[in-house]
């Protein structure tokens, strides 16, 4: 079994320790390296070669945001899970934006923080939907005049999906991972990731998380999210 190449990014020492402690004791997972700020993930990724990268969101020289936008400008880029205390900052939905594959709160439990390493190492998402919900209640919350000019922008975006790529990425949306799209949609794994690659590769998009910004943006979400508690 090949172990999960971590790199941990938190300004406090005691957090690093803590994660390091819980997440390092996990057998399929390695600890390759740690930074206090975000002006040293590049060189750490480049040395290290991480699979996924804790990151922290606030930082004193240079924050979590703008570090993970740096490294998702990479081709070779690894998967950023934002670590953060807000349940639906602003900030997070920028870091989503930015490529990071979703987010954790410091205070998860540790099996839950090391579940979303592991689905993110496998291409999933860690976004449950009642998160989902409360950071798209975020993004909701601009000016009506911009809420109406990002439905428009992702509506045709969109565009360019046939309908089964359609009912894919509104499915992806909803938090659904790829055995239950399969089931769902009547479609092989194999077909679900095929039509997933394609949806990101037409639509210009680093992941999953954000495939669920713009099927919510352009409004695909509204009576799922309606339902969820």
């Amino acid at each position: 079994m090949t172990a999960i190449r971590l790199l941990l990014v938190d300004d406090d020492p005691l957090v690093r320790a803590g994660l390091a402690l819980m997440l390092g004791g996990a057998e399929d997972v390695e600890i390759v390296g740690e930074a206090a700020d975000g002006d040293e993930v590049g060189a750490l990724v480049d040395r290290t070669r991480p699979d996924v990268v804790l990151m922290d969101i606030r930082m004193p020289v240079v924050d979590g945001l703008t570090a993970t936008e740096r490294l998702r400008a990479h081709a070779d880029a690894p998967h950023v899970v934002v670590l953060t205390t807000f349940h639906a900052d602003e900030q997070v939905l920028r870091a989503l934006r930015a490529g990071a594959a979703g987010f954790v709160l410091k205070d998860t439990p540790p099996a839950e923080i090391l579940d979303a390493v592991r689905r993110v190492a496998a291409g999933d998402p860690v976004l449950s939907p009642a998160v989902t919900r409360r950071l798209m209640e975020q993004a909701a919350g601009t000016a009506p005049d911009t809420r109406r000019a990002r439905h428009a922008r992702a509506r045709a975006r969109l565009g360019a999906l046939n309908d089964r790529e359609r009912e894919v990425a509104v499915a992806v949306g909803r938090g659904m991972a790829n055995a239950d799209i399969a089931t769902h949609l009547f479609m092989s794994v194999a077909t679900v990731k095929a039509h997933v690659s394609r949806v990101l590769a037409k639509l210009d998009l680093d992941n999953r998380v954000q495939i669920a910004l713009l099927t919510y943006e352009a409004g695909l979400l509204d009576d799922f999210l309606d339902d969820t508690p």
